[in-house]
This record gives structure tokens, C-alpha cells and sequence, in this order.
């Protein structure tokens, strides 16, 4: 089954599910088993043959509508030709590390399989064969691709089609947005995510439990790693001139969605780079605390949300 019938059917299944619990009492107690059916009495006059009717009529209408719905969110994603889709794709990244997920973002939305390799962040030994000694780094049909942005450059010009002639001005909007990742967005998140000692141990906790670690390593640097970032996060606070980190998280989701103007999206239906590189870089916070305040006290929720249906199930290959 293909990615679109497969997520069809898993939502189709699920809004079926929700609309027969709501029209039956008793039915919602056999599917979920977490509420108390009704009396038998109260069930039989329900399930007159007219309450079935309506009931299984609107179960049909919600399918209908939801089949159609969700038919057009999978398909904004944007799969490739099978020829220009590259042979060998291998990440070395860390799981938490944002410029990772950013370039995991890219590969994701235009459906490229690739392998990861998690990266010791103590030892580095398994990039030991590279004088690039940061991630991310992307190995292409052999060729050696670092650095973020380059990587997405590098493989956007050869996958993505030509634009039109008349999108300077679009292009002039998604490189400055680009750009305010890398040069801001970026250094709001450490600051929020080690704001204070449990924040820092949550953060930690995430980068341990995803990480390539020893048992022993987990430990150590759950602890160690916690503490060390808390006093490196004031050091970033005053670097960048954060006086709140909080203020700072809020003011930039609020930046990212005044340059939205009301669109769906930066590239308007479709995201563009602008839109993945946002995406990418605040998925790793997303369900951490910072980021959960961050959807709580903004209007950025509706929008990540968008993107992570658009962008959909990952293309990372299975160990």
C-alpha cells in the first residue's frame, strides 16, 4: 500500500471511529472502552432503526469528507521523478542537533530515502574519516555534502525543476528567511531549552534517550551535559542579547508568522525552503517545554501543524 492510501485509510478509519462514538453511547464504550455505555434501555431506543440510519449516513458523509481531505494534504508533499531521486543518501547527525533536523526536514518533504548514522558527540568516531569534524554531514552517491543551508542548496539545484523566470522576488523572500534561521532563530532555542536546571535535564533526557550513547555515557552526560548547558545557555543569553528567553522564543514565532501574511504557507500552497528550514529547526523543541510554551503563547501552532501533515511520514530508511 502506498504512502497516500495508507495515511487515507488511517484517517478514514479514525474519523469513522470518532463520528459512530459520538452518534452511540454504547458503541464509543466497545471502540474505546474508556467511557460508561448507557443503560440497555437508553441503547435500544437509541438504535431505532431511524437513529442507525442518521447515524451510519453521517459516518459515511464524515468519511467521505475526510477521505477528500486528507487526500489533498498527503499530496502537497512533493515526492520526486524516480530519476532524479539520488541512489545513496547517509546522514551523520545528532538526533537533537536543529541544522540536522533542518536538512532532515528537506529530505522528508521530497520523500528522498536515507540512512542515518548517529554520531557520538564525545568520541566523533564515526566521522573520524572526515576532516569535517561538525554535523550535519550528507553523503550523496559517495560525494561528502556539510554544512546545512549548502546542503540544501547543493541538492535543491539538482532535484527541485526549474522555476519560472518571473519568482526573483519570491526567491529574494525565502533566501532572506533562510538567512534569519541560520542567523536568529537558531540562537533563541539553547537559551530556552536550558533556561533553568529541569528544563535543561528535560532537554538532556531527549538528547540521551535519541543519542549514541553507552549506558554509562547516558548517564554521565544527562547529568554533566544538563549542567554544563545551563551556564552555557547565559553565556549565549548575553551574546545574542537575550534578556528573556521566553520573550525572545515568542517575538521570533511571532516575526515568522507576520512574514506569512495570511498565507498557508511562505511559498503560499506549497512550503518552500524558508518554510522547512523553520519546520526543521523547531521540531526538535516542539514537545519539549519551550516549545509546547512557544505553541501555547503564539500563533505559530496552526502552522507547524500544516507542516507536519504536508511534510508527513519521514523517508529515513530502517536500520
Amino acid at each position: 500500500m502506498n504512502f497516500t492510501m495508507r495515511r487515507g485509510s488511517i484517517l478514514t478509519s479514525s474519523i469513522l471511529s470518532r463520528t459512530v462514538a459520538a452518534a452511540s453511547p454504547t458503541v464509543h464504550y466497545r471502540l474505546l472502552t474508556t467511557t460508561t455505555p448507557t443503560s440497555n434501555s437508553n441503547a435500544r431506543r437509541f438504535w431505532s432503526s431511524t437513529g442507525s440510519a442518521r447515524a451510519v449516513a453521517g459516518a459515511l458523509a464524515s468519511v467521505a469528507a475526510v477521505a477528500s481531505l486528507s487526500y489533498q494534504e498527503v499530496h502537497a508533499k512533493e515526492p520526486l521523478p524516480a530519476d532524479l531521486v539520488p541512489k545513496e543518501v547517509v546522514l551523520y547527525q545528532y538526533e537533537a542537533c536543529p541544522f540536522c533536523n533542518k536538512v532532515k526536514a528537506f529530505l522528508d518533504y521530497y520523500d528522498i530515502p536515507y540512512k542515518v548514522i548517529e554520531v557520538n558527540p564525545l568520541s566523533k568516531k564515526e566521522i573520524k574519516w572526515s576532516d569535517y569534524k561538525k554535523v550535519p554531514i550528507l553523503m550523496v552517491d559517495g560525494e561528502q555534502l556539510v554544512d546545512s543551508s549548502a546542503i540544501i542548496d547543493k541538492l535543491s539545484n539538482k532535484i527541485i525543476p526549474q522555476k519560472k523566470a518571473d519568482s526573483n522576488m519570491d526567491d529574494n523572500e525565502e533566501k532572506k528567511w533562510r538567512g534569519w534561521v541560520d542567523n536568529h532563530l537558531v540562537h533563541v532555542l539553547s537559551p530556552n531549552i536550558y533556561r533553568n536546571t529541569s528544563e535543561a535535564l528535560e532537554s538532556f533526557d531527549y538528547i540521551t534517550s535519541n543519542g549514541n550513547f553507552s549506558f554509562t555515557e547516558k548517564i554521565t552526560v544527562k547529568y554533566a551535559g544538563a549542567a554544563a548547558m545551563y551556564f552555557v545557555s547565559k553565556k549565549l543569553k548575553k551574546k545574542y542579547n537575550i534578556t528573556d528567553e521566553r520573550a525572545s522564543l515568542y517575538e521570533a514565532a511571532e516575526t515568522w508568522m507576520n512574514a506569512l501574511n495570511g498565507r498557508e504557507f511562505l511559498g503560499g500552497s506549497k512550503p518552500n525552503l524558508a518554510d522547512l528550514a523553520v519546520f526543521g529547526v523547531l521540531r526538535p523543541i516542539r514537545y519539549l517545554k519551550s516549545g509546547r510554551d512557544m505553541v501555547e503563547n503564539t500563533r505559530i501552532g496552526e502552522w507547524y501543524t500544516r507542516m507536519e501533515n504536508t511534510v508527513g511520514e519521514t523517508s529515513r530508511l530502517k536500520a
